[in-house]
């Protein structure tokens, strides 16, 4: 069981350290003057929310080396194809969390900045993106908790995650205690994510006061 919380650990950073820096790239992409870019930016969105995960981890691992010519260069191991659906199905969902904040913040504060003289990338990274995370930060913390849950999936691609890994011992010492060691993994898990969460809100909350 410690082995599978390991593996559940490893890949709620991974895709953590990963996911939030693309999905932030995708939505500055996606609010490109550039239309035809712009678009393949939004596309990308709407396909990957409009998709289960589980259909696009199974994609990655076993569709994608059965493409013709190409299909062999893109065989992944178990464990890197599901940090990649991972990755790209939460980048997904931060581009459209980072893409909420940002309409949340007032023109006025482009405008102020302007007046200061700062320039874009000033504007960008020390009174845009602030704001933004602020903002965004209660659903980033809500969508951070379903990763620990979803990262159930990674028996999909053969992953000996915590669920899986208690499946097999109730199968093998037909006891359903397992479970609930799996659900107490679970919870902790995510106690530990609130508590972070929340200690972030409150930083943030007494840097705006």
């Amino acid at each position: 069981m410690l082995a599978g919380a390991r593996t559940t650990v490893l890949t709620f950073i991974i895709v953590i350290i990963l996911s939030i820096p693309l999905g932030f790239l995708v939505t500055l992409v996606a609010r490109c003057r550039f239309r035809p870019v712009a678009w393949a930016a939004n596309i990308y969105i709407y396909v990957i929310r409009g998709t289960p995960l589980l259909l696009q981890l199974l994609f990655i691992y076993f569709a994608l080396p059965l493409i013709p010519v190409i299909g062999k260069y893109l065989a992944l191991d178990r464990f890197t194809a599901a940090c990649l659906g991972f990755v790209i199905n939460y980048a997904a969902y931060f581009a459209e969390i980072f893409r909420g904040g940002l309409l949340a913040i007032n023109k006025g504060q482009y405008e102020a900045a302007k007046v200061l003289g700062l320039n874009k990338f000033q504007t960008t990274f020390y009174v845009i993106i602030p704001q933004m995370l602020r903002v965004a930060l209660p659903a980033i913390s809500n969508e951070s908790i379903t990763l620990v849950k979803d990262t159930a999936l990674l028996y999909a691609v053969g992953v000996p995650e915590v669920l899986h890994v208690a499946k097999t011992a109730v199968n093998r010492d037909a006891s359903i205690l397992p479970f609930f060691i799996a659900a107490v993994i679970y919870l902790l898990m995510i106690l530990v994510l609130t508590v972070f969460f929340r200690w972030i809100e409150r930083r943030y909350r007494f840097q705006g006061e």
